[in-house]
């Protein structure tokens, strides 16, 4: 009889923990979802939770708000995210950068990025683009390189150990050629710098850099991703411009505290795939030079985890750190 009842009694509680969850996703949101971009305003996480979030504040009926905590290469906002309560109310939009390079940067971090979080959805695959100051006499990747071979040239970064800097790096080994890394405070006052000639190159999101290369105030040389951006079909990539093992696509991404009730992941997954498939957010992604990127929960996870161990090896022969 013993036996019974707690048998019972764990059943009522599992079926009562189902209820709650199921509840819970039927009712999610009813108050605002906050989205915390661990960056500064004006790149491409800022971007892309911005245009993501006022869709899914107009499908869930409740406001979306973005929150910008930037600093310490996204690591600040990063920790708020991971110490706030798992009930689906507040959300990172995290990039491979941040989320899978940092672990190999930093030597300590104040959270565990896969242990910590909850993969909800990634967002995008956006490419990033080399590009030069105007003055500079190249227009390609080959010619950067024979031009650098002979002359000085420096490249920005947002900080020691940035996407920005890792692609730099790579770009230098690959071509053999010598080049001055001057790390940056974020990646806005590297742009900054590049368009005044104080640095000749950055190696940056599309979606931070598009309005200038479509002004020519910067030259786009090549981009990172396996094929042409949809909105750059003049700039070549990288790969086809000599360099094919070079083919870089950082993906972004939704992620919550670890401890997310499965039903509101699911839920919020589901309708962010409905937004990705939306003409309207394909129209604006492509603007931006971003591609959606539609997986599961599951599949991001596993996605993160290979992403860890890749950079590591990256960083490990860059010899880059933060610390």
């Amino acid at each position: 009889m013993k036996f019974k009842s707690i048998a019972g009694t764990a059943l009522l509680t599992l079926l009562a923990a189902l209820s709650h969850s199921y509840t819970h996703a039927q009712t999610f949101p009813i108050k605002p979802v906050r989205i915390v971009v661990p960056q500064t305003p004006g790149g491409a996480s800022d971007a892309l939770a911005r245009i993501v979030g006022q869709k899914l504040s107009e499908k869930w009926g409740q406001a979306v708000v973005i929150e910008n905590r930037a600093g310490a290469g996204g690591n600040i906002g990063m920790d708020v995210v991971a110490k706030a309560p798992a009930d689906g109310y507040t959300l990172l939009m995290s990039y491979v950068g941040s989320h899978a390079i940092n672990v190999s940067i930093y030597k300590k971090l104040p959270f565990d990025p896969e242990a910590d979080f909850t993969a909800v959805a990634t967002l995008a695959n956006v490419p990033f683009v080399a590009a030069a100051n105007a003055a500079l006499p190249v227009s390609n990747m080959k010619e950067l390189a024979a031009y650098a071979a002979k002359n000085p040239v420096s490249f920005g970064s947002a900080g020691n150990g940035s996407v920005n800097h890792l692609l730099g790096e790579m770009f230098r080994t690959t071509s053999q050629t010598k080049m001055l890394h001057v790390p940056y405070k974020g990646a806005a006052p590297a742009l900054t710098d590049l368009i005044a000639g104080q640095t000749q190159l950055v190696f940056t999101s599309l979606p931070s850099i598009a309005q200038h290369i479509r002004a020519g105030t910067v030259k786009g040389l090549g981009v990172t991703g396996s094929k042409r951006a949809q909105a750059f079909k003049d700039i070549p990539t990288i790969a086809e411009s000599g360099y094919p093992g070079f083919v870089i696509n950082p993906w972004f991404g939704l992620f919550g505290p670890k401890g997310m009730p499965p039903a509101v992941v699911r839920q919020i997954n589901a309708d962010i795939k409905k937004v990705l498939e939306d003409k309207d957010t394909m129209d604006k992604f492509a603007v931006l030079g971003a591609e959606p990127y539609e997986t599961t929960p599951q599949e991001f996870t596993a996605i993160l985890h290979a992403d860890i161990q890749k950079w590591a090896v990256v960083v490990k022969s860059s010899g880059a750190t933060a610390d």
